[in-house]
């Protein structure tokens, strides 16, 4: 699509025609193989490119060379094979030999053709090839019979030197590549879709190594690390497209730094048609680009233009300033951006004030900041990262191969490479911090070590990688936060203003509320209260209450908690300054507080001052054998009736302190009978305080939607709730019958079987769990039209998930702080779709 525009454009797009992604599904379709009608159409359109190029495919005098390139819907950068100067073979190359070109690059180019064929299309080592190139020196029609002997030794049959035999085998090698590993797992892990296919573009070949006035590289049309509006890109003189992608050289800019190597300095007249390219096709697209160009003698070709891939935040200051620009208006601005790349820009750096030994330094080629153990392959990368370690992976560059080894790893070094390598497109794109370039790290797998003038680093060792700078320190240094503001808020500020539902955060102690804070929460939509039952002191009490022997010592263990719960709320309600809070009264199983080792079981006996021996007892028969679904939630309300009232009390007391008004959740009902039980005891324990201070508190009760059955119960439920909240955590596992701790030893066969798209637990399972939240709303509202309904399971911060929530009618979504910037520009999507 990107060659078809920039051809309708006007820009210099060297001829060529696509094979669409129909081909690659009849392809797959027709057990791997082109059918007839295919080949039919492939060889006239291949007679339309001789026509039109005035050149011939195979002929020695003029011949016409093509490329072979994949061409996905979404860009897969370095994922999809290409097989260039296709159409190569000893007569052609006797024949180039003949022209201006010189018998240097036309042995060169057939060189190139014999090995990347047999990497690419027969999958044949590449060592062999290399040590052969090595050993001849300059490209010579002996290096070519050398090349050709190491094909014919591994794939144990004749170069094929007929053109149309060497386009079909490339064709189909494109098309493989689709289904190849790597690629696989890119989709996978990036959600893009296994169908259409890919398709599949033929192109007259141009030349970036025809000699001192040709180039090859890769330009953006800003800066995609920054987002400012400046020419940012790399090139390499006298070579070809296969060497910057790869990394396989360190490239040059094309913007002057005053070194007098830029393509801007060393060929003006190109620099100057290629910023001129940018202007067009930002103006056509309303987008940042990514341009692949190649320079064959002085004249400019275009190759590929796709939308570019940014850091987060660049890409908000792209929007800001391609609205302030007049290319986009403030709703295009955000319908561009993906969410799920937001919560990168909250990405750790190194504390400013922080000694460091510097290691070295590369080109900094993704952002933010992450410390870990080396690891020096992509196995050992996932090894570590399977043991919970962070890992720094680093390599002499990154090959597609590497894409699950990025992918463990928290950040990417490189000795080789520029900043539109393959190992920076990647990890970019991963949100991994990635240095490249680094040009003095040697990594030697036998030792275990990679080294730096002198210094040696053993895998497994901590070094902390600065995406940012390009620095790599020695150690594990502290990270902080950035703060946020300029484009970041303008951006937010105008999702603001296009969603509907309102952005709460979940929280687990009043410290997190800071943070929902700074990122823009609405609310606090779930208070977890179970953290001040487990520090030290609160739980040496829960134990002394669960242990008593008698009522009157149970009184007085439950009164010593109430300062504790009392001051947590206090906490709270201070942090949140004004905003509503929503508390989740306590759910955690009773067994989760029972002491866990004899040295714990004996110290909680002698606090509640019983012999051991029956302080087992007493935990036996407190144990759940499945406390996932065990005695928690308002169950504890009705079972341990003082513990909710200690909670209710402490709540109702601090909020009259602060003047607020708490949103009070019970979870884990059940019924519409259970809920007015705890209804009625809160509001006997409210009554008892108002007595004692002579004024009534205020407060809203709310019920948890989250297991099925109170789903169907959601009508007779809402006459006495005042709000309805979904635990959709709960509401997954009740439906699937699945434990999320469970779930990883089996889920991922699950998907690879096509059983499930993805994780329920991190997207919402739209047809199962989201049929009976619709019906929940419907039946809620049918009964209480004010009724306020929200979620705040973790799915209210994922962008799949808010789609589907939005469309439903929810009046808020709530997840963890960090997640809600991205929450806040996917609801802002989502009332654009619906609106």
């Amino acid at each position: 699509m990107g060659l078809a525009e920039m051809t309708a454009l006007g820009l210099p797009v060297p001829p060529g025609f696509i094979m669409t992604t129909d081909v690659c599904s009849v392809y797959y379709d027709e057990g791997r193989n082109l059918p007839t009608e295919v080949e039919f159409v492939l060889r006239e359109e291949i007679e339309w490119l001789e026509r039109e190029t005035g050149r011939s495919l195979g002929k020695a005098d003029n011949p016409l060379l093509v490329s072979v390139r994949s061409g996905s819907p979404t860009s897969m950068p370095g994922m999809l094979d290409t097989v260039l100067n296709l159409g190569m073979n000893e007569s052609v190359a006797s024949g180039l030999a003949d022209t201006p070109a010189g018998s240097a690059f036309a042995w060169d180019a057939y060189c190139r053709f014999i090995q990347m064929f047999g990497e690419v299309v027969l999958a044949l080592d590449p060592e062999p090839f290399q040590r052969a190139r090595k050993s001849w020196g300059v490209a010579a029609p002996e290096v070519a019979i050398a090349m050709r002997q190491v094909f014919e030794e591994q794939a144990g049959q004749d170069f094929p030197e007929d053109p149309w035999r060497q386009l079909i085998a490339a064709a189909g090698a494109v098309l493989d590549s689709w289904q190849s590993r790597r690629a696989a797992l890119y989709r996978s892990i990036h959600g893009v879709p296994d169908r259409p296919g890919t398709a599949v573009t033929v192109q007259m070949m141009v030349f970036g190594n025809a000699g001192p006035d040709s180039a090859t590289g890769v330009a953006f049309t800003r800066d995609p690390i920054t987002g400012v509006k400046e020419p940012y890109g790399e090139y390499i003189p006298n070579a070809q497209g296969d060497e910057i992608v790869s990394g396989v050289q360190t490239p040059l800019p094309i913007r002057s730094s005053g070194a007098g190597n830029s393509l801007q300095e060393t060929m003006p007249e190109v620099f100057g048609q290629l910023l001129s390219a940018f202007e067009t096709l930002e103006g056509h697209k309303g987008a940042m680009q990514d341009i692949e160009f190649t320079v064959e003698r002085g004249k400019l070709w275009l190759l590929q233009t796709r939308s570019g891939a940014t850091s987060t935040e660049a890409s908000l200051r792209i929007a800001a300033d391609m609205v302030a620009e007049g290319l986009l208006d403030r709703h295009q601005a955000v319908r561009r951006l993906d969410p799920g790349l937001l919560g990168r820009l909250l990405h750790p750096s190194v504390r400013a004030d922080l000694p460091r030994e510097i290691l070295t330094r590369g080109l900094p080629a993704s952002p933010g900041a992450a410390a870990g153990r080396v690891a020096l392959t992509s196995a050992e990368a996932e090894e570590l990262a399977a043991q919970g370690e962070p890992v720094v992976l680093v390599l002499p560059e990154t090959h597609p191969r590497d894409v699950h080894g990025v992918h463990a790893a928290s950040a990417v070094l490189t000795a080789r490479g520029g900043a539109t390598s393959h190992a920076a497109l990647v990890a970019r794109g991963a949100g991994r911090p990635c240095v490249v370039g680094a040009g003095d790290v040697d990594v030697d797998l036998e030792a275990g070590c990679f080294r730096v003038v002198g210094i040696s680093v053993q895998r497994g060792s901590y070094i902390t990688v600065d995406g940012s700078s390009g620095e790599v320190s020695l150690g594990n240094l502290e990270l902080e936060r950035p703060q946020l503001g300029g484009s970041f808020a303008t951006v937010l500020g105008w999702a603001d203003d296009i969603r509907q539902l309102r952005v709460r955060a979940n929280t687990t102690s009043p410290n997190d509320v800071d943070a929902a804070r700074t990122m823009g929460a609405e609310a606090i939509g779930l208070f977890r209260t179970e953290f001040s039952f487990l520090e030290r002191e609160a739980l040496s009490i829960m134990r002394q209450i669960l242990f008593a022997d008698d009522a009157e010592q149970r009184r007085n263990a439950v009164s010593a908690l109430l300062p504790l719960q009392r001051r947590t709320y206090a906490d709270l309600f201070m942090r949140a300054r004004g905003l509503p809070v929503t508390i989740r009264l306590l759910d955690l199983p009773l067994s989760e507080f029972l002491p866990k080792s004899a040295a714990e079981m004996s110290a909680a006996a002698k606090s509640a001052r019983i012999r051991t021996r029956d302080a087992k007892a007493k935990a036996a028969a407190l144990s759940d054998t499945n406390s996932t679904l065990g005695h928690r939630g308002c169950r504890l309300a009705i079972s341990q009736p003082d513990l909710y009232a200690v909670q209710v009390r402490a709540i109702l007391a601090e909020a009259e302190v602060a003047g607020v008004k708490p949103q009070i959740l019970v979870p884990m009902i059940a019924s519409a009978r259970e809920f007015e039980v705890v209804r009625d005891a809160v509001a006997g324990t409210a009554a008892k305080l108002a007595e004692e201070t002579g004024s009534p508190p205020h407060y809203s009760l709310g019920a948890m939607i989250e297991l099925p059955r109170a789903v169907m119960q959601a009508g007779r439920i809402a006459e006495t709730a005042e709000f309805f909240s979904f635990g959709t955590n709960n509401l997954t596992q009740t439906v699937f019958g699945v434990g999320r701790d469970d779930a990883a030893a089996f889920l991922e066969r699950y998907r690879n079987a096509g059983l499930f798209a993805g994780d329920p637990y991190e997207t919402l399972d739209t047809d199962g769990v989201g049929a009976l939240l619709r019906l929940a709303v419907e039946r809620g509202k049918a009964v209480r039209k004010d009724l306020e309904i929200g979620v705040c399971g973790e799915h209210g911060g994922d962008p799949d998930s808010i789609r589907f929530l939005n469309d439903i009618g929810l009046d808020y979504i709530s997840c963890s702080p960090y997640r809600i910037p991205a929450a806040r520009l996917a609801a802002a999507q989502a009332a654009m779709e619906l609106g």
